[in-house]
């Protein structure tokens, strides 16, 4: 099965949560309200696992208050980021 890399808000709202591969081999974690509010980090490790960050993602997007739920997941998953954006 493929691992996921977008993730939008179940609830019916606008909320956007993805991660990409940049062209350097760094990963970005993107958030997006649909409105006004658009965000990106990078992910501080070099490898870090796909997997733990699409659980991090799942789980935040999930939330009402999806950017506080998502800088508590990726704490839980010992995944550091540094904010490049927004």
């Amino acid at each position: 099965m493929g691992l996921q890399s977008t993730f939008h808000a179940p609830h019916g709202g606008a909320d956007f949560l993805g991660w990409r591969k940049t062209r350097a081999g760094t990963t970005e974690i993107i958030y997006d309200d649909g409105v006004a509010r658009r965000m990106v980090w990078r992910v501080a490790s070099a490898q870090p696992s796909e997997d733990r960050i699409a659980d991090a993602l799942r789980v935040a997007v999930g939330a009402l208050r999806v950017v506080p739920t998502l800088y508590d997941e990726l704490k839980k998953r010992a995944i550091s980021i540094e904010r490049i954006a927004g």
